[in-house]
């Protein structure tokens, strides 16, 4: 490896599957050595620590771990997040859910959301609005963590707090000093028996709590919808991302519950991805 460490790296993807075996050889190799990963290529010698943690990497990469847990860091919407197997992966469709979100918010609106993860989601929508406040609810301490990280790195922190807590508390409602304005979630919308079925890296590398929407992936919308009316300001909105084939069955569940629909929005797919309700 020590004369053509960036070739024998690309093989080595190549030959286990990787898709784009020269990207992730260059992301991996500027991750190992802290150098920009364009330079990459111009590498031709390095350390025995470094081999042996370039290795290790190209060895996780290659038993399924996703490369943004390896290099613990991802890209969504704009910005650069911080993640780690507590936190599930940002996923190009989500952006839509930002993208909503941004549309629906006012100057000086309090937006919370549910399940918030690392984050990415809430603090996407404060980096690009005006004076906007944000509440994040998880269950899990670590993925709070992730957030308020990350929530640091974007110089977000003093717009924003971070509670753990799991929405079936019988004192979920005593978190919040007064109503918000938004509510935005992308919560587990997966059918349980279908967990087993998913592709590696998610599979084994993502939170089985973020991943878990009971038998009929629709669980945890039955959950938010039950408990989040009280909280939201008349007139406010809840964004709800969903799985493909879902939107329908989770408009109908918040339809019940006294929300009015406003409307769908499609991905980039073509897949009814965001579910939009108002607060009459």
């Amino acid at each position: 490896m020590q004369n053509n460490i960036y070739e024998d790296t690309i093989k080595k993807m190549a030959e286990g599957g990787i898709e784009s075996p020269r990207l992730e050889a260059r992301l991996l190799i500027g991750f190992v050595l802290k150098i920009n990963p364009n330079d990459a290529p111009l590498i031709r010698d390095i350390s025995s620590q470094q081999k042996e943690k370039l290795e290790e990497c190209i060895n996780k990469r290659l038993c399924g771990m996703p490369l943004d847990k390896i290099l613990g860091q991802k890209s969504f919407y704009k910005y650069d997040f911080k993640v780690s197997e507590n936190v599930l992966s940002p996923r190009p469709d989500t952006e839509i859910l930002v993208e909503e979100t941004i549309k629906k918010t006012k100057t000086e609106d309090t937006i919370l959301e549910l399940g918030v993860g690392s984050g990415c989601v809430l603090l996407s929508v404060l980096k690009e609005t005006k004076d906007t406040t944000g509440i994040g609810i998880d269950i899990s301490i670590e993925a709070l963590k992730i957030a308020q990280e990350n929530a640091e790195h974007l110089e977000l922190e003093q717009r924003c707090r971070f509670i753990q807590k799991d929405w079936n508390d019988n004192d979920f409602k005593d978190c919040f000093d007064k109503k918000v304005d938004i509510i935005v979630s992308n919560p587990p919308y997966i059918k349980t028996e279908e967990i087993k079925t998913l592709d590696r890296e998610v599979r084994l590398y993502d939170p089985f709590v973020a991943l878990d929407g009971g038998a009929d992936g629709l669980e945890c919308y039955r959950k938010i919808a039950k408990i989040c009316q009280p909280i939201v300001q008349k007139g406010g909105y809840i964004l709800l991302e969903v799985g493909a084939g879902q939107a329908q069955d989770v408009e109908e569940i918040f339809l019940k519950q006294g929300w009015a629909y406003e409307q769908t929005v499609k991905d980039l797919s073509g897949i009814n991805r965001v579910v939009i309700l108002k607060n009459k």
